[in-house]
């Protein structure tokens, strides 16, 4: 007999898989069965932003957080929608409230700090990158973005510390991409 919780690991193995658009059906078969459940509605957002559908995913974030205001992961996906449509002051808030409801999370830490940096503020974004690798200290992306705003802000002592560590990472197998990692 299929459940919800079946229907949801169905569904996001398929969105692992690249596959959103069969995981989508998926999670809003689950939906009728649990309306309420906000991380259905989280996963089916997730879907939905891989699949390219930006406001169906934002709707299902926003229902998320409606049902449970502490999901700092559907906070921080809606953030990177913005981010990806140019609405960078509502990308900020977006990434401000993950925060608030975790401020462990370095990738929120981090897309802030990306935030920042293509604003020119770049202050702002050091510490933010710093904030990151304080949470995850081998936080590529946010080593390499540290790197970068360090450059901009002409210490390039600790640019260079940090493009050592980067390099160190490269040469143990340690690096990898995430979304809206870096610039």
């Amino acid at each position: 007999m299929e459940t919800a919780a079946s229907l949801n690991d169905s569904g996001i193995a398929l969105t692992e898989a690249n596959r959103p658009n069969d995981a989508i059906p998926l999670f809003r078969k689950a939906l009728i069965m649990e309306p309420e459940n906000p991380l259905l509605w989280l996963n089916l957002g997730i879907a939905q932003q891989r699949a390219g559908e930006y406001e169906e995913a934002l709707e299902s974030f926003h229902h998320a957080v409606l049902i449970d205001d502490g999901l700092a992961d559907a906070w921080l996906s809606a953030g990177l929608i913005y981010y990806e449509l140019e609405q960078f002051s509502l990308a900020e808030e977006s990434y401000k409230a993950a925060l608030q409801r975790n401020n462990a999370n370095p990738h929120a830490w981090n897309n802030l700090g990306v935030l920042y940096f293509i604003e020119g503020s770049y202050e702002e974004a050091r510490y933010c990158f710093e904030q990151a690798i304080s949470r995850h200290p081998l936080f590529y992306d946010a080593l390499v973005n540290l790197r970068d705003v360090c450059r901009e802000l002409e210490d390039y002592r600790a640019a260079g510390e940090f493009g050592r560590i980067i390099a160190g990472l490269k040469n143990s197998g340690c690096s990898g991409n995430h979304p809206a990692g870096n610039f």
